[in-house]
Order: structure tokens, then C-alpha cells, then sequence
């Protein structure tokens, strides 16, 4: 599902406008990339949490080279699914 896909169902399940449903899901964005830019987390129980989490500086190779190469410690977004996300694709 792309994002015209999802909005066109959002405004469906909702009774949105499909105007209204795109507003809906970029505030959504925005919000979520905003809280995860300052380093907290978005928590929408039953459907997940989205946090920040530190990556280590790790050694990586150069795959033309073969030679090894430091890769620096980042912060990267992360998504864990919640229980009912969980039950309903298992």
C-alpha cells in the first residue's frame, strides 16, 4: 500500500474527505518526526511505539577494497509493533 492507497482508505474507514485524511496522516508525520528528532517517542497502545536508539561505532569493510572501515555510533528511528499489531498479523 503506498501513501495514496492509505489515504484513499483513511478517508473510507473515517468518513474524511480525502483532503482531510492527507492532512490527518502528514500532521501524523510531523508530529512523529518531530518527537523523534529531539529525542523522545511516539506510544500509540495497541499499534506500537516509535523511539530513538543509539547505533554503536562499529568496523565495516569496503566491499570494492575489501578494506575495513570505522562506520561512526548514529541515532537511528526505530518502530516496535504493539500486541495487537502482533496478534493480528500473526
Amino acid at each position: 500500500m503506498n501513501k495514496a492507497e492509505l489515504i484513499k482508505t483513511i478517508a473510507t474507514e473515517s468518513g474524511l474527505t480525502q483532503t482531510q485524511a492527507n492532512d490527518a496522516l502528514n500532521a501524523l508525520c510531523k508530529v512523529v518526526i518531530d518527537e523523534l528528532s529531539i529525542g523522545g517517542e511516539v506510544n500509540i497502545v495497541g499499534f506500537g511505539r516509535f523511539y530513538v536508539a543509539e547505533r554503536a561505532e562499529r568496523m565495516g569493510r569496503n566491499p570494492k577494497t575489501s578494506k575495513p572501515v570505522m562506520i561512526p555510533a548514529t541515532c537511528v528511528a526505530k518502530f516496535k509493533a504493539g500486541k495487537t499489531l502482533k496478534d493480528a498479523v500473526a
